[in-house]
């Protein structure tokens, strides 16, 4: 009885074990699905003809939806994330995605009239890429390859190149630039993300 007890028990922990780990499981076809749906939503903004303030607005939700924006934050603030207190994490989050979204909310307004085409998607290392075209009306097209991970248990982009530009490395020496600029206050830094572009 004690045998089949242990039998019992150890076969339920593996069942469970297996299905946790096959519910969190990132794959290259989710990952595709992921970017896709993003590059569909992003698509419609650009095409939709709105005034610019509405657009950015949609473009922030098309980042808070599918971006991964703590691990972004985190990453763009590099050691200073540390020294950081949790309403400074919180507050520096949110400035991020204004700032990133109106600024890349720019850059996809050039794409007006144009398509991403999503091409590609591979595993490296333990995260996904997943290659898109951006093709524009009298230009040559372009390259947009986007970074997915499943560390929260959802699948989520926490980085891009665009035209091979690293963003969160580009972002983050950005970052630096201001933080230095105002001798390391992170509530400045945070109030000057929400006024610039």
């Amino acid at each position: 009885m004690h045998l089949i007890k242990k039998l019992l028990i150890g076969g339920c922990l593996s069942f469970f074990i297996l299905f946790s780990n096959a519910a969190t499981a990132l794959n290259t076809s989710e990952a595709t699905k992921l970017i896709s749906s993003l590059v569909k939503d992003i698509n419609i903004i650009i095409n939709s003809k709105k005034p610019a303030t509405y657009m950015y607005l949609d473009f922030k939700n098309v980042l808070t939806k599918y971006g991964d924006t703590k691990i972004m934050s985190k990453k763009v603030l590099g050691v200073d994330w540390r020294r950081a207190t949790i309403r400074q994490r919180g507050d520096f989050q949110k400035a991020f995605e204004h700032y990133l979204s109106r600024k890349y909310g720019k850059r996809f307004e050039e794409f007006l009239g144009g398509n991403i085409l999503v091409t590609n998607s591979r595993k490296v290392n333990s995260v996904y890429e997943v290659t898109s075209v951006v093709q524009l009306e009298g230009q040559a097209p372009f390259e947009v390859r986007w970074l997915v991970a499943n560390k929260g248990g959802v699948p989520k982009m926490f980085n891009l190149f665009i035209e091979g530009i690293n963003v969160s490395s580009s972002e983050k020496t950005e970052i630096g630039a201001m933080l230095d600029k105002r001798r390391g206050n992170i509530d400045k830094l945070i109030d000057h993300l929400w006024e610039v572009n």
